[in-house]
């Protein structure tokens, strides 16, 4: 049963400029250490300034995957009490569902996938963790109170490093990025779905194409992905936390190992796939992804900004990274952008890592999805 929650915002919440930092040159990396992106220099002029729109809901329980349904409105899971949210255009919100999840640790109702065929079949699918694991499930949203439906089960749960990301990609095949569950060697077995990335049908089954037979792995060697996201030219970006050492993008090739917990960072031997972008992770432990035009831009919690990267080529970025909203909102969590090139971020201060030792604040109103503009970004594609 669907039922009208308190009226959160309406319209136009704020206007405003954000001013941004330019990059100076990055230090050298220590010997074996992987190459670091630039660090902001203070004090000089940002490049693309940032304008808000509104604030489009508040005062919720860690909002953990967005998405828009065909009239441009948005869905936004809730981790820790498992309901699924429907952002309406004028700043409303109604619960469409309440998912029954364990939310112990990281765990809890994650990433959200809506049904290329919405129009036609009211389904979304929702990534979410059970007392017993980590699954997949579809969603009818036509039905008084949806129930979901599992198909794909098995998936290893842990009280960190759940993955949790969901996503259909270009060749109308749903995408999923797990984590080792706090099992490090788990992402080097084949068998074992924990520290993949996965790829496989509606009905759960392999995609015909898959790089292990009779399988849904695509990918492994992973520590926790928890940004998917397609270039122009359909190839796959993963947003990853790293270790100790540096959080990775990763280029995803089929069958690739990207050699966690053998290697972090880059440098890793010829068996394994180097990042294409390290951070420190103070500067980013960076979670979700999405395309505006030829930008990737990459929402981060314990940065608590998001990332700008201009691909010229696939794997290949043009010019430095550009900062949006440093330590303006606190942790940043979910990205997405609509057809219009709106850019939609969750915030995720409500989750007991918003420590102050790290500059994190929270606000009365947390946690939030934040729309906003900037003169760089045009049509989306996420």
């Amino acid at each position: 049963m669907r039922h009208r929650l308190p009226r959160i915002c309406v319209g136009l919440a704020a206007t405003f400029v954000l001013a941004a930092c330019s990059f100076g040159d990055p230090p050298e990396p220590e010997q074996g250490q992987p190459p670091l992106l630039p660090t902001p220099s203070p004090g000089q002029p940002q490049g693309d300034p940032v304008t808000m729109m509104a604030v489009m809901a508040d005062n919720l329980e860690v909002p953990w995957g967005l998405g828009f349904l065909p009239d441009g409105t948005a869905l936004v899971t809730e981790r820790d009490s498992g309901a699924l949210l429907h952002i309406l255009d004028e700043g409303e919100v109604e619960q469409l569902a309440e998912i029954d999840v364990d939310d112990a640790g990281e765990g809890g109702l994650m990433g959200l996938a809506v049904s290329p065929e919405f129009a036609d079949d009211d389904t979304v699918f929702i990534y979410y963790t059970t007392p017993d694991d980590n699954r997949i499930a579809s969603l009818d949203l036509s039905d008084d109170d949806p129930e979901p439906e599992p198909i794909v089960t098995g998936i290893p749960s842990g009280a960190t490093h759940n993955g949790g990301q969901l996503a259909f990609g270009p060749d109308g095949n749903l995408w999923a990025a797990t984590g080792d569950a706090g099992v490090p060697e788990w992402s080097q077995d084949e068998d074992n779905l924990a520290g993949k990335i996965l790829r496989f049908d509606t009905s759960g089954d392999p995609v015909e194409d898959n790089p292990f037979d009779d399988s849904i792995v695509y990918s492994l060697g992973h520590r926790n992905v928890q940004g998917l996201a397609w270039g122009g030219d359909e190839e796959l970006y993963a947003v990853e936390f790293g270790g100790d050492i540096a959080d990775e993008v990763n280029l995803i090739e089929p069958g690739s190992n990207y050699g966690w917990p053998l290697y972090e960072g880059m440098g890793g031997g010829d068996e394994y796939v180097d990042p294409i972008i390290t951070w420190e992770p103070f500067e980013a432990s960076c979670s979700a992804a999405a395309f505006a035009e030829e930008t990737l831009i990459v929402a981060c919690l314990r940065g608590q900004r998001l990332w700008t990267l201009d691909v010229s080529a696939p794997g290949e970025f043009s010019g430095d990274p550009s900062p949006l909203l440093v330590g303006e909102f606190g942790r940043l969590r979910a990205v997405a952008v609509d057809a219009e090139g709106t850019i939609w971020v969750t915030t995720s201060n409500r989750d007991g890592r918003c420590l102050t030792n790290r500059g994190c604040h929270t606000d009365e109103d947390d946690d939030r999805v934040l729309r906003f503009s900037t003169t760089h970004t045009a049509e989306g594609r996420t």
